[in-house]
């Protein structure tokens, strides 16, 4: 696996395996690599003969009170697990690389709707960092595919509005989440649990997961639904961010006449902020 810096190596790269005829896959990530990541990867290496992986702590999508600064950088593990999940090239830009303009001249990408609430509303401009980061990797790397994770619904959702909208001659997939024994969703955000935290913080997707049952067996009563899931949650020492039932192509709120849904949740766990998922895909 080769590791470059810069634009002009990256691009120089992917040409080479381009010329060869190879097909390209591109895994984006922010780096503290779990098996979720390198899960995407050798699926990566199902789909594409050449395998492109990016690691990128994105400030233009952190909030001025999040956690850019404290952010986990462990490049070196990260390099080792990519290597030996199958990844052929990593692309690791610095800030300056990637905005060489400064991010206060940066073009902005924006994708309405499915960016508004849910984590779009709790981090106002998440979503603006996100697209923005995305569509200048794709235009760097211009691969024929690129994998993300299903944990981050609405994210997926945001990239794949933008890919169809903007025409991008790109195939988005999405793997599902990977998950610990006991139903937590891996994310490198869990390390900031404290042991005791890490115990209860299955909590949110045992909810979400009792909210998708009740639905399958007919439940139209959403309202009330949410309610519980709230009170269950407040009541385990979580702190709920949202809990909502949305259409999945749209992430609308939905109605009892919808079939595609996905359970959403976002809650505070001490000083974690923890996101899950369920998609109750249409039969």
């Amino acid at each position: 696996m080769n590791t470059v810096k810069t634009v002009r190596e990256l691009r120089a790269a992917v040409a080479r395996a381009r010329s060869e005829g190879k097909r390209i896959a591109l895994v984006p990530t922010m780096g503290n690599l779990h098996s979720g990541h390198t899960a995407l990867v050798t699926k990566a290496t199902q789909r594409a003969d050449f395998v492109v992986a990016s690691i990128f702590v994105n400030p233009l999508q952190f909030g001025p009170n999040e956690d850019l600064a404290t952010y986990p950088r462990t490049l070196a593990a990260d390099q080792e697990k990519l290597l030996q999940a199958g990844c052929h090239l990593l692309f690791t830009p610095t800030v300056e690389e990637m905005y060489p303009h400064g991010m206060a001249d940066q073009t902005i990408v924006r994708v309405p709707v499915v960016s508004e609430g849910l984590c779009g509303g709790s981090r106002p401009g998440h979503f603006d960092g996100v697209s923005t980061v995305v569509s200048k990797l794709f235009n760097m790397v211009q691969p024929d595919l690129a994998i993300f994770g299903q944990k981050d619904f609405q994210q997926l959702a945001v990239i794949s509005a933008l890919v169809r909208d903007m025409n991008m001659p790109i195939q988005i997939i999405g793997e599902p989440t990977v998950r610990a024994a006991d139903g937590l969703a891996l994310s490198s955000r869990n390390g900031y649990l404290t042991e005791a935290e890490r115990a209860t913080a299955p909590v949110l997707y045992r909810v979400i997961k009792q909210i998708g049952d009740a639905l399958q067996k007919g439940e139209k009563n959403y309202a009330q639904l949410l309610d519980d899931g709230r009170k269950a949650l407040e009541t385990a020492g979580l702190r709920p961010d949202y809990l909502e039932i949305r259409q999945a192509v749209s992430l609308r709120p939905a109605t009892p006449d919808d079939q595609d849904l996905v359970v959403l949740g976002a809650a505070f766990l001490g000083k974690t902020r923890l996101i899950d998922n369920l998609h109750l895909a249409k039969e």
